[in-house]
C-alpha cells in the first residue's frame, strides 16, 4: 500500500498540514498511521468532510435522527 505525508495530503485536499494532523489526531482520517511524529496516510484516502461547516453539521444531524 503506498502511502503519503500529511503535507502531501494537505497540498492534495487544499487545506493546511496542521489541519490534516489535526483531523488524523481525531481519528477522522480512515487508515491513518502515526509513524514517529509523522502521518502516514493511505494515497487512496479521500479528504474527510471538515466538521465545522454548515454543511457538515447538516449531515451529521441528517444522519444521526436530529442530534449534534
Amino acid at each position: 500500500m503506498d502511502y503519503m505525508t500529511a503535507r502531501e495530503a494537505a497540498e492534495l485536499w487544499g487545506i493546511t498540514a496542521r489541519r490534516v494532523q489535526a483531523l488524523c489526531e481525531n481519528n477522522q482520517v480512515h487508515g491513518a498511521q502515526r509513524l514517529g511524529k509523522m502521518w502516514l496516510i493511505p494515497k487512496a484516502t479521500p479528504k474527510p468532510i471538515d466538521g465545522r461547516t454548515k454543511a457538515a453539521k447538516k449531515a451529521k444531524k441528517d444522519t444521526d435522527g436530529g442530534t449534534i
